[in-house]
Protein backbone atom coordinates (compact mmCIF):
# COMPACT_ATOMS: atom_id res chain seq x y z
CA UNK A 1 0.00 0.00 0.00
CA UNK A 2 1.50 3.38 -1.00
CA UNK A 3 2.07 5.91 1.79
CA UNK A 4 -0.54 8.63 2.19
CA UNK A 5 0.42 12.09 1.12
CA UNK A 6 0.21 14.67 3.83
CA UNK A 7 -2.09 17.56 3.18
CA UNK A 8 -1.10 21.07 4.03
CA UNK A 9 -3.65 23.44 5.46
CA UNK A 10 -1.43 26.44 4.81
CA UNK A 11 -2.68 26.65 1.22
CA UNK A 12 -6.30 26.88 2.25
CA UNK A 13 -7.95 30.22 1.81
CA UNK A 14 -9.86 31.47 4.78
CA UNK A 15 -12.63 33.99 4.28
CA UNK A 16 -12.92 36.51 7.05
CA UNK A 17 -14.94 39.64 7.45
CA UNK A 18 -13.26 42.54 5.69
CA UNK A 19 -11.00 40.32 3.60
CA UNK A 20 -12.68 41.20 0.32
CA UNK A 21 -10.83 43.23 -2.27
CA UNK A 22 -11.07 46.91 -1.40
CA UNK A 23 -13.24 48.78 -3.90
CA UNK A 24 -12.20 52.00 -5.59
CA UNK A 25 -13.80 55.19 -4.33
CA UNK A 26 -16.09 55.24 -7.37
CA UNK A 27 -17.14 51.60 -6.83
CA UNK A 28 -17.73 52.26 -3.14
CA UNK A 29 -19.94 55.26 -3.85
CA UNK A 30 -21.91 53.35 -6.48
CA UNK A 31 -22.50 50.46 -4.09
CA UNK A 32 -23.61 52.87 -1.34
CA UNK A 33 -26.00 54.61 -3.76
CA UNK A 34 -27.49 51.28 -4.80
CA UNK A 35 -27.91 50.09 -1.21
CA UNK A 36 -29.42 53.43 -0.09
CA UNK A 37 -31.99 53.11 -2.88
CA UNK A 38 -32.81 49.54 -1.80
CA UNK A 39 -33.21 50.68 1.82
CA UNK A 40 -35.51 53.49 0.70
CA UNK A 41 -37.70 51.11 -1.31
CA UNK A 42 -37.89 48.63 1.60
CA UNK A 43 -38.75 51.40 4.07
CA UNK A 44 -41.48 52.87 1.88
CA UNK A 45 -43.01 49.47 1.11
CA UNK A 46 -43.40 48.93 4.85
CA UNK A 47 -44.94 52.37 5.30
CA UNK A 48 -42.15 53.49 7.62
CA UNK A 49 -41.11 57.09 8.05
CA UNK A 50 -37.60 58.15 7.20
CA UNK A 51 -35.56 60.28 4.85
CA UNK A 52 -32.86 60.05 2.21
CA UNK A 53 -30.08 61.02 4.60
CA UNK A 54 -30.95 58.23 7.04
CA UNK A 55 -31.09 55.74 4.15
CA UNK A 56 -27.69 56.92 2.90
CA UNK A 57 -26.06 56.74 6.34
CA UNK A 58 -27.40 53.24 6.93
CA UNK A 59 -26.16 52.12 3.51
CA UNK A 60 -22.77 53.70 4.12
CA UNK A 61 -22.43 51.89 7.44
CA UNK A 62 -23.40 48.52 5.92
CA UNK A 63 -21.05 48.82 2.95
CA UNK A 64 -18.11 50.03 5.03
CA UNK A 65 -18.67 47.11 7.40
CA UNK A 66 -18.77 44.73 4.43
CA UNK A 67 -15.26 45.78 3.39
CA UNK A 68 -13.87 46.30 6.88
CA UNK A 69 -13.47 50.05 6.41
Amino acid sequence: MPPKKSTSTSTETKTTRGSKKKPTLQELQHEIEKRAYEISIERRSRGLHGDELSDWLQAETEIKEKYGL
